[in-house]
């Protein structure tokens, strides 16, 4: 048994100690659960996310262990895990692994925070069980390939897994019994892509429930329950019903070795990633040009295949979130604010000089952008000007990335502007916060994070 790929990683999850990882891992780790906060705070503003909140309420008990950061309740470590899974994914600001296309922080910090406080559990422990879920998550994403991701929600799929190793790490689980809970966790495996047709709620509730589902699936392992010890990659596991191009080899890579965590990256714009190379293409030209709206004839964005597949159903998006997976919105407001931010996308998606923008940009798909994808996400756009010129211009890495990542005190500024949108928190509140956040490593027993 210990041969097979997902006995191999669920026994690395189940073993990880913070110990055996490097510190720099670590500060990543600290650095992705203050930048995961500001998104799980911001989503108090969706109505979807009160939705499944009143559900919760309903359903759950109205006092637990467990802290629904948004609203400062606390209830059983499954409804705050549901409900701040749903809240962490609404506003678009979530970090992402662009090799798995896969967002760590809203399935695995709801899972591991729910149970970290329900245990009592140590910083260091809480840090180290969040980095065995995004290194267990990232390496399902890979192995489920490009052919998943273009109909399943892969954050919605391996977050379950994922999830499930961050909970199941804190419950202290055997590798026998952590196999068990990714069993369980596969097989409520679930997210389609169809929603953002309709402009559907269902994105954040893909988060809620594999975030939920993963800490149902650890609890019941620790209490004896079993699951399908091939569940990945097994001849009716998730691979064969979910995927075309799956490859097991993916799910032990560099495990201990090459720590994924530290490759994932923060969201700029908040906007679907897809968007990302593109905006940033858009405004470094825009930069070096000094270009305005009104100077722009067209915009021919050079994309990725997995780009089109998500992006090109949304032509005419209904609500902010829709717009949010429009590449000529999104471009729109680069191109008219300067920025694509929460503000920019509620107030402006619909103005009439965004949709004019947003009619006159097109995808193409490049063959140099779809072969470094999802490895790398460049970006590379034609700005057509109005008095004839014609600008190529090109981004090797958007802003967020390992690469050209965000500074503690960008981080700090992005986590404090998603509160006070959300109306979740005020700019002294968050002042007070960040400090205490930012040394969550050092907290012998995690506690409650909002006052």
């Amino acid at each position: 048994m210990t041969n097979l790929p997902s006995a191999t990683l669920a026994a690395f999850a189940a073993e990880l100690s913070h110990a055996h990882i490097p510190e720099e891992v670590m500060a990543r780790a600290e650095d992705l659960f203050v930048d995961w906060l500001g998104s799980a705070l911001a989503g108090k503003f969706a109505e979807p996310v009160q939705t499944i909140a009143a559900f919760a309420r309903r359903m759950g008990p109205a006092d637990g262990p467990s802290e629904v950061l948004m609203d400062r309740s606390s209830t059983s470590p499954f409804f705050a895990a549901l409900v701040n899974g749903a809240a962490s994914h609404v506003a678009e600001q979530d970090d992402v692994h662009n090799g798995s296309v896969f967002h760590p922080a809203a399935v695995v910090f709801p899972a591991t925070l729910a149970v970290a406080q329900e245990i009592g559990a140590s910083g260091k422990e809480f840090l180290a069980a969040s980095v065995a879920g995004y290194e267990v998550g990232i390496r399902v994403g890979e192995f489920l390939g490009r052919s998943h991701y273009k109909i399943f929600h892969t954050t919605g799929t391996a977050g379950a897994v994922a999830a499930a190793a961050g909970a199941g790490r804190l419950l202290r689980l055997s590798p026998e019994r952590m196999l068990h809970a990714f069993g369980s966790a596969g097989t409520q495996a679930a997210g389609l892509w169809e929603f953002l047709r309709d402009a559907a709620d269902s994105k954040p509730l893909h988060t809620a429930k594999a975030a939920a589902n993963g800490l149902i699936s650890a609890y019941l392992a620790k209490d004896g329950f079993t699951g399908a010890r091939r569940i990945l990659e097994g001849l009716q596991g998730m691979a064969a019903g979910m995927s075309s191009d799956a490859d097991p080899a993916k799910l032990t890579d560099g495990l201990g070795t090459r720590w994924a965590t530290a490759e994932t990256s923060f969201k700029y714009h908040a906007s679907c990633r897809h968007t990302h190379p593109a905006a940033d293409a858009l405004q470094k030209a825009m930069r070096e040009n000094g270009l305005k709206a009104g100077e722009i004839e067209s915009v021919v964005t050079r994309v990725h295949q997995g780009a089109i597949d998500v992006l090109g159903p949304v032509t005419d998006p209904s609500t902010v979130h829709q717009a949010k997976f429009s590449m000529g919105t999104t471009l729109g407001l680069i191109a008219v604010y300067g920025k694509a931010g929460m503000v920019e996308f509620e107030q402006g998606f619909r103005k009439p000089e965004v949709i004019d923008f947003r009619d006159r940009v097109s995808m193409e798909l490049d063959p140099e952008v779809d072969t470094a994808y999802p490895a790398r996400w460049i970006g590379k756009a034609t700005v057509s000007t109005r008095d004839g010129r014609s600008i190529d211009v090109r981004v090797d890495e958007p802003k967020g990335d390992p690469g050209n990542t965000l500074s503690r005190p960008e981080i700090e500024a992005k986590v404090t502007g998603l509160a006070i949108y959300g109306n979740a928190a005020d700019e002294s509140e968050m002042q007070r916060l960040l400090p205490r956040l930012w040394s969550v490593g050092e907290r012998n027993s995690i506690g409650r994070l909002m006052a």
